[in-house]
């Protein structure tokens, strides 16, 4: 049975596919700030690892919030860079892994808009996260070669699954609680990923290495999901807004500042499709994923 390190263990991704993981039989030992087999916060410790391990999948990261302060904007760099580089250091003690999968993101590329965008597009990333993640890369790039490592970077778009954070669970609140309103008849389209294919992909992973964007094949609209999110929540589809009023409501959102719920810029992200190629994935890893349309399940 393969020894498996898993860090961040308490976020969306370990309490979705730890267990799956489980019953595909690894033997898996978690890692994080509070309540785990270890406890450490990898942001200002060197974790102490008694064991060696296969496979160690870093998920533990910093994401999902807008910067307002240097301190805030540093948190990002603490978390997701420097965290990585004190594994590393806790692995060289206890022993290399054979392989190392990373959790990265496609804001590597900084791209608002946009459509099959492979994993040769340059990393425009400027963004606290997007940067953090960029270097984090970078430093696994080069641990990993020193140390012999196989190491696999996966770059996620919007995650679904059971209770999602970021995005895709501000719009299932908002059509929860009324507060929704699709733009443009949400013709927008957005790639996704299903919780499940992450854990699906490890094995595959593991053995091959490389970096690749994972998504669905299907890119589903906005208003794709707010119609499986409305009909799973028993709420009728949200109102549609023209684009006319849209971008009034955008210029107001710029003149009252960071609590509107809208600006020219997050209206510019909401009404262009933005999409990833996931052919890379499909084909080195003879990769099949899930359908989210048909498998996303808000609960």
């Amino acid at each position: 049975m393969k020894k498996l390190l898993f860090t961040g263990s308490n976020g969306f991704l370990g309490k979705n596919i730890i267990p799956l993981l489980h019953k595909i039989g690894y033997n898996i030992i978690t890692l994080n700030r509070s309540e785990s087999i270890i406890c450490c916060d990898l942001s200002n410790e060197v974790p102490s690892l008694s064991n060696s391990f296969d496979i160690v999948i870093h998920a533990a990261g910093k994401a999902h919030s807008v910067p307002k302060s240097n301190l805030e904007i540093k948190s990002f760099f603490d978390v997701n860079l420097q965290g990585t580089i004190n594994l590393c250091r806790g692995l060289e003690i206890s022993g290399i892994p054979k392989s190392f999968i990373f959790i990265s993101s496609v804001a590597v590329y900084g791209s608002d808009f946009g459509e099959n965008i492979s994993e040769n597009h340059p990393l425009k990333g400027r963004t606290p996260y997007a940067l953090s993640k960029i270097k984090a890369e970078h430093y696994l790039s080069e641990w990993s070669q020193k140390n012999d490592v196989i190491l696999s970077v996966i770059r996620p778009p919007l995650i679904s699954g059971p209770n999602p954070p970021g995005n895709l669970g501000v719009m299932i609140n908002g059509i929860k609680t009324g507060k929704y309103f699709s733009i443009s008849k949400g013709k927008a389209k957005k790639s996704v990923l299903m919780v499940q294919d992450i854990a699906n992909l490890i094995p595959l992973l593991a053995e091959k290495g490389g970096i690749y964007n994972v998504c669905d094949s299907e890119h589903p609209t906005f208003r794709d999901l707010e119609i499986i999110i409305a009909r799973q929540l028993g709420r009728n589809l949200p109102l549609s807004i023209p684009i006319k009023i849209a971008k009034i409501l955008a210029l107001v959102g710029d003149l009252i500042g960071g609590w509107s719920p809208i600006n020219s810029n997050k209206l510019k992200k909401i009404t262009k499709s933005l999409t990833f190629s996931n052919e890379k994935a499909k084909k080195d890893l003879d990769w099949k994923p899930i359908n989210v349309i048909q498998n996303f399940k808000i609960h």
